[in-house]
């Protein structure tokens, strides 16, 4: 049987320690290399970190598989036994340009289920943190479930490319939400807004296309503060594919994909 509470402590141990492992790299020089395009950055960093938390894993749990970013983990196509989910630094280009707004992130998934969601915000120290049916937490402080709020009053995180004329996604049908919302913000960082909303700092979070290390530690936060998770068209997540992303206040999350995303 797997001992879920002892690889929550593991997870949180580790991360903690990979935080370490970033903060102590701020005095030197990163090595920085495009991905797809040149602003899709990977760091000398990123590699390391990743590479020490599937260390990690595989010295203590062998026969659990990993999906991570940077690829060295396993070649994963289903969810079946235990899955870590693992990005080392969420929000790259954050991290080369301001040494902020980035986070580590990990999600365990039992048989398709998700059990343990790690945010690790490295520079102010919260660990936003999830175990299924215990309630989330920002280090010590439980988080609260989030109050019902209505569109007028929420604040929302959306990247501005969506609103503009893009390849991927009408923006006309993001334009009177954002027109409705009391605010909008935008911090470069999925697992930082997935954080957000967990923490009720953010209502909603809407963007057009996510990985699942950008998303698996999060919908766990989100979904013990009693919070909704869905694609844009309402539908349920495929975990270990890309996705349209659209996680909030469980009423505001309904009113929104049946007002504006579903017409």
């Amino acid at each position: 049987m797997t001992n879920w509470h002892e690889i929550d402590q593991h997870a949180k141990k580790w991360i903690k320690e990979a935080g370490e492992i970033i903060r102590s790299s701020f005095e030197s020089t990163l090595s920085i290399q495009y991905k797809s395009n040149p602003n899709d950055l990977v760091t000398n960093m990123d590699k390391e970190v990743e590479q020490f938390l599937i260390g990690k894993i595989q010295d203590t749990y062998p026969d659990h598989r990993i999906l991570g970013e940077e690829g060295y983990g396993d070649e994963v196509t289903d969810l079946d036994g235990v899955v870590w989910i693992i990005d080392p630094i969420d929000g790259t280009m954050n991290f080369v340009h301001q040494q902020r707004n980035f986070a580590i992130s990990i999600g365990v998934y039992g048989d398709g289920v998700g059990y343990i969601g790690l945010i690790y915000d490295v520079v102010h120290e919260e660990l936003y943190h999830a175990f299924k049916g215990n309630g989330a937490y920002m280090n010590e402080i439980p988080l609260p479930k989030l109050d019902q709020v209505k569109i007028e009053e929420a604040v929302i995180s959306i990247n501005p490319v969506w609103v503009t004329e893009n390849k991927r996604f009408d923006h006309n049908v993001i334009v009177p939400i954002v027109k409705k919302v009391r605010g909008t913000r935008s911090y470069g960082s999925a697992a930082i807004e997935c954080a957000y909303v967990a923490a009720g700092r953010l209502d909603a979070y809407i963007t057009m296309r996510l990985a699942p290390w950008d998303f698996a530690a999060g919908i766990i936060l989100i979904e013990e503060v009693g919070g909704s998770v869905s694609t844009l068209d309402g539908e349920p997540l495929d975990i270990i594919s890309k996705n349209s992303f659209f996680i909030g206040e469980k009423h505001l999350h309904q009113h929104v994909i049946e007002e504006y995303l579903k017409k």
